[in-house]
């Protein structure tokens, strides 16, 4: 069922995301996400051996999870990259894993291939969501899972993106990735392809030494942040930087002129029926 009347130009779309992805650093930021890929390996309980597909991997956080429970992990991303960054950890490391280009919304993988499907605030950023959605449970096995880690809608990353939007308003048609993190959303997408659906709320915190700290980050290192910064003249610019530290400083729990902001995501773990 299509969610609009209006059809984006999802190739368009993709490559001004490809883009954004690639500019700045994520890795400096996704390296901090590390506990998230750790605390959804542990729920998706794989045993040793089993076989697993990371879609939208960035640099590798739920890769290097799965693979320190000796799954044998194919890492994919659409951005080459971030790939490189996961390889460099995994052989770091020690830790074998397959690293290669893919699209989440056309995995080059057969029907049913892997025991587990997993994306950690990844496959949530796809702008084909129906898609990307049918992708994870078409290369997941029968009885396999399908682990995801999202931002809520209302979370500080949620936030991050409405604020953006204010100043970039998305694509018509292009739902938000937040989406993903709705409870709803996602019983709807794929409750009739499974056997069994959890979603826990779960908090990663967001720590600097300073608000400032945290913004100039995100406006360094974040690539659809860096983006959307470089994409205003001076006067937006300054305004966009405002509401960024007025939102940190609406999240922001620490007393002491640090930044402490959690940030709500949903744990998802689906078996497939």
């Amino acid at each position: 069922m299509s969610d609009t009347l209006t059809t984006p130009d999802y190739t368009a779309i993709k490559q001004r995301q490809q883009a954004a992805w690639s500019s700045g650093d994520y890795s400096r930021i996704g390296v901090t996400l590390q506990i998230v890929g750790e605390s959804l390996a542990e729920a998706l309980d794989l045993p040793a051996g089993a076989t697993a597909l990371d879609v939208a991997a960035g640099n590798g956080n739920a890769t290097l999870a799965l693979a320190r429970r000796g799954a044998d992990v194919v890492s994919t991303d659409y951005v080459e990259a971030l790939l490189d960054q996961g390889r460099a950890r995994a052989e770091a490391e020690g830790l074998p894993a397959v690293f290669q280009v893919a699209d989440a919304e056309a995995l080059p993988f057969a029907e049913g291939t892997f025991d587990a499907v997993v994306s950690t605030f990844g496959v949530m950023f796809a702008p084909d969501q129906t898609t990307a959605a049918a992708e994870l449970v078409r290369v997941c096995r029968n009885g396999g899972r399908i682990g995801l880690a999202n931002w809520t809608p209302d979370s500080f990353i949620g936030e991050v993106f409405r604020t953006i939007g204010h100043y970039l308003p998305p694509p018509a048609g292009v739902k938000p990735p937040s989406r993903w993190g709705d409870r709803t959303w996602i019983e709807e997408t794929f409750g009739t392809a499974a056997a069994s659906l959890s979603l826990e709320v779960r908090q990663f915190v967001f720590r600097y030494a300073s608000p400032q700290e945290g913004l100039d980050e995100f406006r360094t290192f974040y690539g659809p942040v860096l983006k959307a910064f470089a994409a205003l003249e001076d006067d937006r610019q300054q305004a966009l930087e405002r509401d960024f530290l007025a939102l940190i400083g609406r999240f922001n729990t620490a007393t002491d002129g640090t930044m402490r902001v959690p940030s709500d995501y949903a744990e998802i773990v689906i078996t497939k029926a």
